[in-house]
This record gives structure tokens, sequence and C-alpha cells, in this order.
């Protein structure tokens, strides 16, 4: 009893400072619109939260940490961008999680494929805000706004987030 309560309040600790982390990461690219874009600097505290505190924690952060962000720097701005990116973000940490686990500890597997439902429902979301506000989200602007544009952070991803957990596995953190 008393190593599970150990456990719940680690998480939340650990989930605090990825939350913090993805609230505060962005501002290194804040002034710079197609790098911030580009880069995904939030997406990554949020997958990490997901993979190392558990899928409700990586739900719970991602959907945070977006409206978080916006209320402080008025970045990104609350309607509709703060709104499609909590979606996102909240799918990553819980389908990473949740697959991390179910995987059992299948880093790549587990990636991909949230980073591809991630991105579905990134253009689901931003489809229906948009449309709210007679904005229309082509397939081209979703493939480029969704897969080509962001390239550079989806790399980034594939490399950081393995090369990050097997230093957390190595050095017996929680996973």
């Amino acid at each position: 009893m008393v190593k599970q309560k150990r456990n719940h309040v680690l998480d939340l600790v650990l989930a605090s400072m990825f939350l913090s982390l993805a609230v505060i990461l962005p501002t290194i690219t804040m002034n710079i619109k197609e790098i911030a874009d580009s880069l995904l600097l939030m997406h990554l505290p949020i997958m990490l939260c997901g993979l190392i505190c558990g899928a409700k924690y990586g739900l719970a952060s991602g959907l945070m940490a977006p409206i978080i962000r916006s209320l402080i720097f008025t970045m990104p701005p609350l309607y509709p961008r703060a709104i499609y990116m909590a979606l996102e973000l909240a799918t990553y940490g819980f389908v990473l999680g949740l697959l991390y686990k179910k995987t059992k500890g299948k880093i790549y597997i587990s990636l991909i494929v949230s980073q591809i439902t991630g991105r579905i429902v990134w253009a689901i979301s931003k489809t229906l805000l948009l449309g709210f506000s007679h904005e229309d989200i082509t397939f081209k602007a979703f493939l480029v706004g969704g897969f080509l544009d962001a390239i550079p952070g989806i790399a980034l991803q594939l490399v950081l987030i393995p090369l990050i957990m097997l230093i957390v596995k190595k050095t017996k953190l929680k996973t």
C-alpha cells in the first residue's frame, strides 16, 4: 500500500514537471513561428509524460499544456489553436502511454501509432473548430500542416524519445 501511494505521488510530481516543461519549452522558438510549428517542442514532454507516468497522466497533461500556455503567454491563441492542440497532445500522451504498456515497452511501435493517431485527432478537431468560423481545412492543408511541415519535429521525436527512455531505463527510473 505504501509503495503504491509513493508511485502515485511520484507520478504526480513527474507529470507536473512534464506539464511545466511543455508550457516553458516552446518559448525557445516562440518568436519564430515556422520553427516552432516544425520542431513541436511542446509535444516532447507530453509524450514522455505518457511513457513514464502512464496514459492518464499523459492525457491530463496534454489537455492542460496548450490551454495553460495560451493563458500565460497568449500563444497559442486560445480559440481555436490551443483547443485543437490540447486534443492532439492529450491523444499523444494517452495513446503513447497505453500502447507502451500494452506492447511491453515497444517504443517505436507505440510512438509511431501515437503520432499518426494524434495527427488524425488534430485534423478532425481543427476541421470541426475551423468549420465554426467558416474556414475550411483541405486535404492538402492537412498533409502539409499535419505531416510535411512537422517532419523535423517528428524526426526529433523518433530520435530523442527512445534515447531518453533508454537513459530512464538504464538509470532505473520508473517506466
